[in-house]
């Protein structure tokens, strides 16, 4: 039977799901809506016209050469930071790619734009820079590397042009990220493309996510690079990132006079530092603090600001440059500093952060942290306060010999929300499978404060997170991924993401006897997931227990009414019960969802086939002929079927 795409890598044969088409996304807002660009208080004489955004994902500052790394080959943006204003410390508003991007583009944190979590959506009536530029007569388009930032989260508001668009593998299976030189590609295409009619001089915002950085680094699953060092291959993907971005810039140079560029890292990563490995869980300054730099007219060369900033400074300081302000954030304008000048006025200013990813992932309480002068609290059932000066590595928790700044932090904390989350911050079925193909799982969120904080505290489950982040990284197949999972159910068997991705490993080694327990212990914890029954489903099915398969369709089809591959697999489920009408009915319904289950379009053409409709069969294996590309190994067995069926 198929599988929806869960892990990374980790299941079995029959794998496919649905990947977004290239989306163009035309902003209807009116300009009315853009009420915070004000038409009052623009800077005296804006000399900036176009905007070029750069993000890239899970980039450590201290891994960047104008940081001070001596191993780093980043020329590109070391260039860009000798030529305008480096940022020493820059910090991102969440360990997470999705809630710190929509934070950099609303100026607002989390709880002001909603994205607390991947997989959750930016609020629809906050303004973006792009939609802001938009309504400013811009031509606006994005160009992003990975899942996390799909359009359907929100943030393709305001582009017109909005690429999102991943590639399927030789086998069928969605890619949930792309490289460099893919978004590199189209950027430069639409940088080259002129505007038509009256919009061909209009000025340009253009944002480029790229997500090399992110694990698994480079291919662990080659001896050459698995026998590396982590690091190594870390700073050999920042490497590549920074080769494209110099390969932008240079079709960028036309207009470089005229173009303000910011580049960004969204959050940094832990290499065991605090005893975390990747990051999104815990919100010390090794997955917050971030490279940030801007260059273009009017920033002096070789600026260096000591001030503590948030990525929440990007949209005012962006606006502000442009000619216009921003109102209703959580940053500020950064523009004196880039001028040389101190931001005196700003050293009393509070820098927030957060991670839900505890509470939202794993049932742990979540964690939120504010810094404020020389201090640092982090909010937790045990909190922790640092003197961030004195203790950049945050090693010496101070709340006992500190208790009248950690009770004053914590009150600020909470003028920003309290550790529950709205009742409708939850991600869709489709979403989570995805997510968690790139190592982000998905649960239920919390909705009482008080059993929030009653959760275990993030840090008593560190070794339990660090192994669960090794499973989840990609670096681990075969036999050490299953010790691995074995590990992490032993210790925490209420754990449903974990015995969901130990079944599916056993699957992929064809162990049935051994996958079915894990699967049916996932489903014990409740685990809102389609992925427990499909896999129940394939080997029920297996031992042609087709009304057992059949029960368990029924709860995934219950669990996510709309997924394709639930629907294929019932198809098949009819096809093998010797119903191929009812079969042909699923199986077009399915493929009308998702033309490109290529599985689904195969059996298709059995049942056809079955039926006598031989001309259908033919047509059907044709179409899925055209679909795959020239290497996939399911050809040969395409064309086996096409000539039967002449």
């Amino acid at each position: 039977m198929m599988r929806a795409r869960h892990g990374s890598g980790l299941m079995a044969d029959g794998i496919w799901k649905m990947v977004r088409p290239f989306a163009i996304a035309i902003s209807l807002q009116p300009l009315a809506m853009a009420v915070a660009c004000s038409s009052g208080g623009p800077t005296s004489n804006p000399t900036a016209r176009n905007l070029l955004l750069i993000t890239i994902d899970t980039l450590r500052a201290d891994h960047v050469g104008a940081y001070g790394h001596s191993r780093a080959r980043t020329r590109a943006l070391d260039g860009l930071a000798k030529g305008g204003a480096l940022f020493e410390r820059a910090y991102a508003a969440a360990p997470i790619t999705l809630p710190s991007h929509a934070t950099l583009m609303t100026g607002r944190y989390p709880p002001g734009h909603g994205a607390r979590d991947n997989g959750l959506r930016v609020s629809p009536t906050v303004p973006t820079i792009a939609t802001l530029l938009l309504a400013r007569g811009f031509r606006t388009a994005a160009f992003v590397a990975a899942f996390p930032l799909d359009h359907q989260f929100g943030l393709n508001r305001g582009f017109d042009v909005y690429s999102d668009h991943l590639p399927r593998g030789a086998d069928g299976r969605p890619s949930n990220e792309r490289p460099a030189s893919d978004v590199i590609d189209e950027a430069i295409a639409w940088l080259r493309q002129p505007a038509p009619g009256p919009r061909s001089a209009a000025p340009f915002f253009l944002w480029v996510h790229l997500f090399e950085p992110h694990a698994p680094y480079s291919d662990p699953s080659t001896p050459s690079a698995a026998a590396r060092p982590v690091l190594e291959r870390y700073d050999e993907e920042i490497a590549t990132a920074d080769r494209e971005i110099g390969r932008l810039l240079g079709a960028v140079r036309p207009a470089i006079g005229d173009t303000l560029i910011i580049a960004a890292g969204d959050h940094g990563e832990a290499f065991g530092e605090h005893g975390e490995y990747a990051h999104s869980i815990f919100v010390y300054d090794t997955t917050l603090r971030v490279p940030l730099v801007m260059s273009g007219p009017g920033i002096r060369a070789g600026t260096r600001v000591a001030e503590p900033v948030t990525l929440a400074d990007v949209a005012p300081t962006v606006m502000r440059l442009l000619g216009a302000t921003m109102t209703g954030v959580d940053g500020v304008d950064l523009s004196p500093a880039l001028d040389g000048m101190p931001l005196t006025s700003y050293q009393g200013r509070e820098l927030y952060a957060e991670s839900f990813a505890p509470a939202i992932e794993f049932g742990w309480a979540p964690l939120r942290a504010i810094r404020s002068g020389p201090w640092k609290l982090v909010a937790a059932p045990k909190p922790e306060l640092f003197e961030i000066d004195k203790d950049p590595g945050e090693q010496m928790n101070l709340v006992a010999a500190q208790p009248s700044a950690a009770r004053a932090l914590a009150e600020r904390v909470s003028r920003y929300g309290g550790p529950e989350l709205p009742a409708a911050a939850s991600a869709g079925a489709e979403a989570q499978q995805r997510l968690r193909a790139l190592g982000y799982s998905s649960g239920s969120a919390i909705r009482n404060p008080q059993s929030a904080m009653a959760r275990p505290d993030p840090k008593d489950r560190r070794e339990l997170a660090a192994r669960i982040a090794q499973v989840t990284s990609g670096e681990l197949a075969g036999p050490e991924l299953v010790a691995a999972l074995e590990g992490i159910v032993r210790e925490d068997p209420r754990n449903g993401q974990a015995h969901l991705r130990l079944g599916f490993a056993r699957l992929q080694a064809g162990d049935c006897a051994r996958a079915e327990p894990e699967l049916h212990a996932a489903a014990s914890t409740g685990l809102p997931s389609a992925d427990v029954y499909l896999g129940l489903a394939t080997c029920l099915g297996r031992r042609h227990d087709f009304s057992g398969a059949e029960r368990a369709l029924t709860e995934a089809r219950r669990l996510e009414p709309d997924n394709p591959t639930v629907t294929a697999n019932i198809g098949i489920l009819q096809a093998a019960r010797g119903d191929p009408a009812g079969a042909i009915q699923s199986l077009i319904a399915a493929l009308a969802a998702d033309p490109d289950l290529h599985e689904a379009r195969f059996n298709l053409a059995l049942a056809y086939a079955k039926s006598g409709r031989r001309s259908d069969a033919a047509a059907a294996a044709r179409e899925l002929l055209s679909r795959l590309p020239p290497g996939a190994p399911q050809r040969a067995e395409v064309e086996r079927l096409l000539r039967a069926v002449r």
